[in-house]
């Protein structure tokens, strides 16, 4: 084992965790005052709920030995055989710290949907909301992506998480807001942001464990995940910048949370790609999708639903793009591991991309 990486995996194993703190503040900030702590408490709740989860068989469902392409088996219950010594994926570091890695992500996923259902779903009805749809979707589509699964053997590309974590959030936050129905009110009252200074704070705190989320899902501390630490930084600012445009140019004036909407959407999209392509592809990538996500935003008023973070809008559109975006711009000049997509000569990539989209989207 080397003892580079294995420091390198704790920071951004920190890192990520501390993004479901930072989410708390964001989604805190935006909903109106008489809400802040039960909406912040959606984000911390995953924390405890989620990593009792992943011990008793979470992981096990996600990464053991493979079930028909669809699902992990009962091997790694309770954590039985994950130790220190190198593990399976991961031959650099140990076997349980590439667990506690992929914890983080479990955790902050279902927190993300919690944005899409603010201001309105019971805390009771919440917990068992994160306890059936970690175990009957994240985990299996963790699985089909990273743990052995058919998408992963298809040949689908998802560096850090834009189809298991975006999509998948995204489509679940959809569903959660129609079922749910709008908040009273909704269309007729103010539902203005309380603290944007709070929302800001969330944001920052975002895009710095985002360093963590996509340059530490390289697993080691070398040239990819330099690639990906630059990509991620280069696409986000990009979305700021079309994000602002757009909403220069729609209504008259950019604003603060604007520009911090773009960057969460510049590093949704960057997500699944990060480690795939090259600089100047990820500034394409970023561009798109802060104009991209900014009119889905826009749209929900128009279709009717009421999703009071704009989760659908950010995570399930800026995924979406993110994951196709993977299959044009994908390039083995960067990644030797990875594949060419469209531009590079590769068509077939992005069939592939497609697919993992749709089977992720019906599935959720």
């Amino acid at each position: 084992m080397n003892t580079g990486d294995i420091a390198f995996m704790l920071i951004a194993t920190a890192m990520v965790m501390l993004m479901t703190p930072g989410l708390a503040l964001f989604y805190g900030g935006l909903v109106r005052s008489k809400n802040v702590l039960g909406t912040i408490m959606h984000s911390i709740i995953c924390l405890g709920v989620v990593s009792v989860l992943w011990v008793f068989y979470g992981y096990s469902l996600a990464f053991a030995p493979d079930i028909g392409g669809f699902i992990g088996n009962l091997q790694f219950v309770g954590l039985h055989g994950v130790g220190l010594a190198p593990g399976p994926y991961a031959g650099n570091i140990p076997d349980l710290l590439f667990c506690a890695f992929q914890l983080m992500f479990a955790i902050i996923t279902p927190a993300l949907i919690s944005g899409a259902i603010a201001e309105r779903m019971k805390f009771s009805a919440y917990l068992l909301f994160i306890l059936l749809w970690c175990s009957i979707v994240y985990f299996p589509v963790c699985h089909w992506v990273w743990g052995g699964g058919w998408l992963g053997k298809m040949g689908a590309l998802d560096f850090a998480g834009g189809t298991v974590i975006h999509i998948n959030s995204g489509v679940a936050a959809l569903v959660a807001a129609i079922m749910l129905g709008r908040r009273r009110g909704w269309g007729k009252e103010s539902f203005h942001p309380h603290n944007l200074p709070m929302t800001i704070l969330g944001a920052g705190l975002l895009w710095f464990g985002w360093f963590g989320f996509n340059a530490g899902s390289a697993l080691s501390a070398g040239k990819l995940a330099t690639l990906a630490f630059f990509t991620t930084q280069v696409a986000t600012g990009a979305a700021v910048l079309s994000w602002l445009i757009a909403e220069w140019l729609v209504q008259g004036k950019p604003t603060t949370l604007g520009a911090v909407s773009g960057a969460l959407a510049g590093l949704v999209a960057i997500t699944p790609a990060a480690g795939f392509v090259g600089p100047l592809s990820a500034v394409i990538i970023g561009l798109v999708a802060g104009a991209l996500c900014y009119f889905a935003v826009l749209a929900k008023s128009k279709l009717g639903y009421d999703d009071a973070l704009d989760v659908v809008g950010v995570h399930g559109v800026g995924g979406v793009w993110g994951a196709l975006a993977t299959g044009l711009f994908a390039s083995l000049a960067v990644n030797a591991d990875g594949a060419n997509g469209l531009f590079f000569g590769n068509p077939h990539q992005f069939v592939v991309q497609l697919v993992g989209v749709v089977a992720v989207i019906a599935y959720s």
